[in-house]
């Protein structure tokens, strides 16, 4: 089993749908059994809230399937317990390094920042550019 923590700011919009799309993907690839999905913030300002509804309706736009989610700040509980800690742009990899130190398990999703769209409005491009990563990432981590 593989355990997959992606991290954004507060837990409501960029991670929370990266951990659906690839919990999509997973499951399209009948590999859900292999993997455990979640996603977590830095921070803890939106703590016990659902998906930004923006981010839910690009989510339903693309007929990805989520459920109620609770954001809240990654606890060491997490980060220990997960293989890979994802981030979803510089300034979380920056958090997350300086709280937990220079670690292997912590990566960018893409080589680039996925813009957060709670500041840019733009939860199209976000979709766009976490698909992109989670492509990716499960091609990586399928062939390690």
């Amino acid at each position: 089993m593989i355990k997959i923590l992606f991290v954004c700011h507060g837990n409501i919009c960029r991670s929370t749908m990266a951990e659906f799309i690839f919990k999509n993907l997973v499951k399209e690839k009948g590999l859900e059994n292999s993997f455990e999905i979640t996603s977590a913030g830095v921070s803890d300002e939106e703590e016990g809230n659902d998906i930004y509804p923006p981010a839910k309706r690009e989510l339903r736009r693309h007929n990805i399937p989520f459920t109620f989610h609770y954001a809240h700040r990654i606890t060491d509980k997490e980060f220990e317990e997960n293989d890979l800690v994802i981030a979803l742009d510089s300034s979380n990899m920056r958090r997350l390094l300086s709280r937990f130190g220079k670690h292997d398990k912590i990566r960018m999703l893409l080589q680039r920042d996925v813009d957060d769209p709670w500041y840019t409005g733009d939860f199209s491009t976000a979709y766009r550019d976490i698909t992109e990563g989670c492509l990716n990432l499960l091609s990586q981590v399928v062939r390690e």
